[in-house]
């Protein structure tokens, strides 16, 4: 089949490891024609070019900036994202007849492109529902659900889920939020397609674990804790800072915290001001590096704003499990990714507004025999949940 693949995530190269990368790979293994489209952000300087990699056909379409800058740039940028794709596929996928799109969320800017190719080559879709918006910036006040902002992203919500022929979602939560506040779709098109990514033999080479811990000069007689990752607004991160804080006198942890993001500045300031000896600030890595910087840690971190009232779940969770290290969630109320790990005995979640309760967790991963159970319980459950092959299979099964 030609299946056409919208992301707002900037693939370089189909032998990129990532969870949008490790499924397309799938499709390709799977004798599928792969066609995607993803951008070029106005800051790379580069022009819309149409290329062919590894039998994988590109589309790259110069945008706007979308990441890390301004609100409204973004804002303006993502509004102009839908024309710019559309123009871009009419005039190189003209002679293309597709039989399947896939796309995710962000942004939900995509209904008429989508609307284009069914109506035009008669296609099905598919939903990989990522990210709720707009709700979750009214969760975060960045605008009221009185607003115009809010009824135009919403209605191109309704639009996009109405258009959709199956909705993939993360995880029940997921599943059980979408049907309650959009009362009008069908629920046999909505399934969970959980975040997925290829599994590969575990083969740590020892002496560049070294050169990683000699070059971020990373302790190796503590118990090391790692967020890796987006640093922004939806991370909470006043209380990633307030963990920290508590903790800046604990001798037997240490923290490390890699990434970028908008409030990347943020935790800056606070590890300029502050000088935390056990905690380490690392600006955002090559994937490579960074997986090898979990290698050497003993707890993966996640954090959410405990404001949010939509249910996230982070694909960050899946480096760690891949590492075979145990998670420490610290979320709103209503993501189900803390019961998800405490039930799969892989980890300890505390919701992220009670410090108390982060450090009783934090005390009880310092345990190196409840890391080594809940570590290995971590590569199980991946292994047998959290795999592109599995996610691939949900999305063919629709094909037959």
């Amino acid at each position: 089949m030609k299946i056409l693949f919208l992301s707002l995530i900037n693939i370089k190269s189909i032998e990129e490891k990532g969870i949008y990368t490790d499924l397309i790979r799938q499709f390709v293994n799977g004798g599928h024609q792969i066609y995607v489209v993803t951008p070029f952000e106005k800051k790379l300087k580069k022009q819309t070019q149409y290329v062919i990699e590894n039998d994988v056909h590109f589309l790259k379409v110069r945008i706007g900036n979308i990441t890390q800058n301004n609100i409204i740039e973004k804002g303006i940028s993502t509004l102009m994202i839908e024309g710019q794709y559309l123009k871009a596929i009419e005039k190189y996928f003209k002679d293309v007849k597709f039989d399947f799109i896939i796309y995710s969320t962000p942004p939900i800017t995509f209904e008429k492109v989508i609307r284009y190719i069914k109506k035009r080559d008669n296609a099905k879709s598919y939903l990989l529902l990522k990210d709720i918006f707009p709700q979750n910036a009214v969760d975060l006040n960045m605008f009221h659900n009185k607003g115009l902002f809010y009824k135009y992203f919403r209605r191109k919500e309704e639009r996009l889920y109405k258009i959709s022929d199956f909705i993939g979602c993360m995880s029940q939560a997921n599943v059980d939020f979408i049907l309650k506040h959009n009362p009008n779709i069908d629920p046999l098109k909505v399934e969970i397609c959980p975040n997925g990514i290829e599994i590969l033999s575990i083969e740590n080479d020892k002496s560049r674990l070294k050169e990683i811990i000699k070059k971020h000069n990373i302790p190796t007689d503590k118990t090391k804790f790692i967020y890796g990752g987006n640093i922004g607004k939806p991370q909470g991160i006043d209380f990633l800072i307030q963990c920290l804080k508590s903790n800046k006198n604990n001798d037997c942890v240490f923290f490390i915290i890699a990434g970028s993001g908008t409030e990347f500045k943020k935790l800056h300031h606070y590890f300029e001001r502050e000088k935390p000896i056990n905690a380490k600030l690392i600006e955002e890595l090559p994937r490579e590096e960074y997986e090898l910087l979990v290698d050497c840690c003993d707890v993966g971190l996640i954090f959410l704003d405990h404001r949010f009232t939509i249910p996230n779940f982070p694909s960050r969770l899946l480096s760690y499990m891949k590492a075979s290290m145990p998670v420490l969630a610290a979320t709103d109320i209503h993501t189900d990714i803390g019961r998800v790990i405490e039930q799969g005995e892989f980890g300890l979640w505390c919701e992220s507004k009670n410090v108390e309760q982060f450090n009783e967790k934090l005390k009880q991963l310092e345990n190196p025999e409840l890391r080594d159970k809940m570590g290995g319980n971590a590569r199980l459950y991946l292994e047998n949940y959290y795999t592109a092959k599995h996610s691939y299979e949900i999305i063919t099964s629709h094909f037959k």
